[in-house]
């Protein structure tokens, strides 16, 4: 079984995250540059099978699109078009910076942690991530 890979795509960083080969466990990876990032994917994904790409889609609370969305868009469109093989699922990424912050808080990191934002983006993807996983097993 290959691994999960999650993407908070941002237009200055991306934050990344993965599933462990059982796709039970979403554990923040890296943060990479957005200009790296597909490059990034292609590396990682000749030394590691991906089985599929989670993509988080930013909403306003609303459910209507945000100035961000036409981008993220635009990236899941590059991923498809790379990656033919492997399927790419958006899932809802509202809530998941706060999230973020939250639970780097009970994880006990220290302030200065917590507000490094690259930190904060590999948070993320990872929720993202997990959300996705769950939502999976929902029958």
């Amino acid at each position: 079984m290959g691994r999960i890979l999650a993407v908070d795509y941002g237009n200055k960083r991306v934050g990344l995250a993965v599933t462990d080969t059982l796709q039970i466990i979403a554990s923040p990876l890296e943060t990479v540059h957005a200009k790296d990032v597909l490059t990034y994917i292609k590396s990682y994904m000749q030394r590691e099978p991906v089985e599929a790409i989670v993509v988080g889609m930013p909403r306003r609370l609303s459910g209507e699109a945000t100035d961000a969305t036409p981008h993220v868009i635009g990236f899941v469109r590059k991923l498809q078009k790379d990656f033919p093989g492997v399927p790419v699922h958006t899932v809802d990424e509202r809530f998941t910076s706060s999230m973020a912050q939250k639970a780097m808080l009970a994880g006990g990191l220290k302030k200065k942690a917590r507000q490094d934002k690259a930190t904060v983006d590999r948070v993320s993807a990872a929720i993202i991530l997990q959300s996705y996983l769950e939502s999976r097993n929902i029958l």
